[in-house]
């Protein structure tokens, strides 16, 4: 379903020591905007909700909506520099405004 990259997982890692969040799950959601395109929401979540999807990964726990589930589908978590700033970034080919990286 989704992919996270060891850099990511590192950075996930590092955010759930720092927040005292090691017993709650990482949630992922997406929203479809007006104009078709993705947001994407983050954040530790100690509750399971009807429906939610459950995957345990390198980075700890992590739960996708079921609304959400199909739009994360084949999604690629990753942390990069972007604009001289270290990010978390959604690679998600379902999402129209979706460019894949060009390979320098």
């Amino acid at each position: 379903m989704i992919t996270i990259n060891p850099a990511a997982i590192n950075q996930i890692k590092l955010s759930r020591e720092q927040s005292h969040a090691s017993d709650l799950m990482l949630r992922i959601a997406i929203a479809r905007q007006s104009d078709g395109s993705f947001h994407y929401i983050m954040g530790f979540d100690g509750e399971q909700r009807a429906g939610d999807q459950v995957f345990d990964t390198a980075a700890g726990p992590l739960v996708v909506d079921a609304d959400s589930a199909p739009l994360a589908q084949g999604m690629l978590l990753d942390y990069v520099e972007f604009n001289g700033r270290m990010e978390l970034v959604f690679m998600n080919p379902n999402d129209p405004n979706y460019k894949p990286p060009v390979e320098a």
